[in-house]
């Protein structure tokens, strides 16, 4: 069984939902990330999401385009991403890993290549934002051949593609909260129910809902709607906010103790 599913039953029959942060690979640096997910892990982490830095980002908001930036830097690339999977694991992480990446580094690195990579360092789902449901058949295929969920993005505006979105989704399905890109939002549309209600009636699959969420107020609102919820811009501002901290050896451990806090907070 992929360790998606398995973390996903396992919370199911504890009645809890998973805590999913998402991170950009290499802000400030690959060894620090390693650090980080550690550190998120110890906070109650369920899984979190590995993002490909990207110069051309579609649907991230200032603060992630900030830590790609950040991260292009110091020449990360997609290859460096799926390999802090393994590095985690070496270190004693059980987390499921799902890397979030644009189409096109998937595609300059090879499809047959890209999923090479993701088994040989354990990597249990990947997140294609920019791949539309009509183009992702090969993808598709070499996902279930290699047992590696390709989870689809589900938006308020699918409406009648919501069925044919969830019918071939594994692993979870990702509700997008809101319109736009990513980033801190302290409302979200007035028809979120509905539209979670909407998904959940279309799949047995379980569902997570991301962009916009940072609160531990939030968290919990959601948890109860769903399976899932993501906090990415959040957890990426509070580590832009330590690299004064993560930049100095003496430091460093208070600054990741910082980033632990702050996700412990949202799990509790």
């Amino acid at each position: 069984m992929n360790l998606i599913d398995e973390r996903f039953s396992s919370l199911k029959e504890k009645g809890q939902t998973a805590l999913m942060p998402f991170i950009s690979v290499g802000d400030p640096d690959l060894a620090t990330s390693v650090d980080i997910i550690l550190e998120l892990e110890k906070a109650g982490a369920d899984m979190v999401e590995l993002g490909v830095p990207y110069s051309d980002p579609l649907a991230d908001g200032p603060v992630i385009q900030r830590s790609s930036l950040r991260a292009l830097q110091h020449r990360v690339t997609i290859v460096d991403c799926i390999r802090i999977a393994r590095q985690c694991r070496d270190r004693g992480s059980k987390l499921p890993f799902i890397i979030f990446t644009y189409y096109n580094p998937v595609l300059q690195l090879g499809l047959e290549r890209f999923f090479e990579l993701l088994r040989e360092n354990d990597v249990s789902g990947i997140i294609i934002p920019d791949l539309p449901l009509e183009e992702n058949g090969q993808v598709l295929e070499l996902s279930r051949q290699y047992n590696i969920h390709l989870i689809p993005l589900v938006a308020p505006t699918s409406n009648d593609r919501i069925q044919r979105i969830t019918s071939q989704a594994a692993g979870f399905i990702y509700c997008v909260s809101s319109l736009g890109v990513t980033g801190t939002r302290s409302q979200f549309f007035e028809g979120i129910d509905s539209f979670l209600d909407t998904v959940k009636r279309s799949t047995e699959v379980p569902i997570a809902i991301g962009f916009g969420i940072s609160s531990r107020e939030q968290v919990d609102n959601f948890s109860k709607k769903c399976d899932g919820v993501v906090v990415g811009s959040a957890i990426v501002r509070k580590i832009e906010e330590t690299l004064p901290l993560l930049s100095q050896e003496e430091t460093k451990s208070a600054g990741l103790l910082q980033i632990r806090e702050f996700v412990r907070q949202l799990k509790a």
